[in-house]
């Protein structure tokens, strides 16, 4: 009996040593798993959503691989209230700077003024006037060769008081060291730009 009693509390000991030697034995760490992503570049060069009032919107989408200056950009008409969508793709020559909305005319129709850098420091615009349920491309008009007497690029677009303007450095004609700001007024009518010097 007694011998049964010692047998039985060895067995126990030795089972709750090499329990406790179980529970303390350090497992092998695990590397992690790092998972890697594919980093995507932005599809669109430019994206810009302009609210002509709540539920009436237009976004600009500019697109291309390759050379930045080519490709094409997409005007995408959202009216919600009227469940109306519409499109226009356009291709493009020059990065797309900018995008903003005005109604130079006054005739209710908003026009969307597109602006693309050209060349290395050449602006310029692409309207169009959303009417009708259409896009219509109004033609904006390059600098004559007066206004161009002395150009050097530069150009910056901005609006002041509803009216768009353009203004650019000419060389100084009497001293080629000195630049001069040169800034047209733009009026729009009846489709048709007009440029004027403002002195």
């Amino acid at each position: 009996m007694k011998l049964q009693k010692y047998t039985l509390q060895h067995l126990l000991l030795i089972t709750g040593v090499l329990f406790c030697f179980a529970c303390t034995e350090e497992k092998p760490k695990e590397t992690p798993v790092v998972e890697t992503t594919k980093v995507e570049k932005n599809p669109f060069r430019f994206y810009k959503d302009i609210e002509i009032k709540p539920g009436f919107n237009f976004e600009i989408v500019s697109w291309g691989k390759g050379v930045d200056s080519i490709g094409g950009y997409q005007i995408l008409m959202s009216d919600s209230l009227r469940n109306n969508y519409r499109s226009a793709a356009v291709d493009r020559k020059g990065i797309i700077t900018d995008a903003w909305n005005m109604d130079l005319d006054n005739d209710g129709n908003p026009e969307l003024y597109i602006q693309l850098l050209s060349k290395k420091n050449v602006s310029d615009l692409n309207v169009f006037e959303y009417a009708g349920g259409d896009f219509n491309k109004i033609g904006f008009p390059s600098l004559s060769a007066n206004q161009k007497k002395g150009y050097t690029g530069n150009d910056k677009f901005f609006i002041k008081n509803g009216d768009l303007f353009r203004s650019f450095p000419i060389k100084d004609s009497a001293d080629s060291t000195k630049t001069i700001n040169k800034t047209l007024k733009y009026r729009l009518s009846g489709n048709s730009f007009s440029a004027a010097e403002v002195k």
